[in-house]
């Protein structure tokens, strides 16, 4: 079980990144935008880096749902390969059969 101070961090990153992003969309629209002026897009990449550091998408950590693991997440299921594994064994995921030899 990861420490819960990691998943709550992790949890307000996500809802910074929700709050912020129209905001960001914009600024990055103006700032790849060639057809401006060098003052317009410098000023509009000054904004960016005023924003939060944890409004930028890419600070999110992938976590297991169940167990707030950060390593062998699985992306499609949203759980580790432990809680996997654990559900799996359970009966809890149909066609998933624990090897055995």
């Amino acid at each position: 079980m990861a420490k819960v101070s990691a998943v709550e961090k992790d949890n307000h990153r996500r809802r910074m990144v929700k709050q912020y992003a129209d905001r960001r969309a914009r600024l990055k629209a103006i700032v790849m935008n060639q057809s401006l002026s060098l003052e317009e897009r410098f000023k509009a990449s000054v904004r960016l880096a005023e924003l939060p550091r944890n409004s930028s998408k890419v600070r999110i950590r992938n976590r297991c749902e169940m167990t707030g693991r950060p390593r062998a997440y699985y992306r499609k299921l949203k759980v580790s390969r432990i809680a996997l594994r654990e559900l799996g064994s359970l009966g809890c995921i149909p066609g998933f059969v624990k090897s055995s030899w």
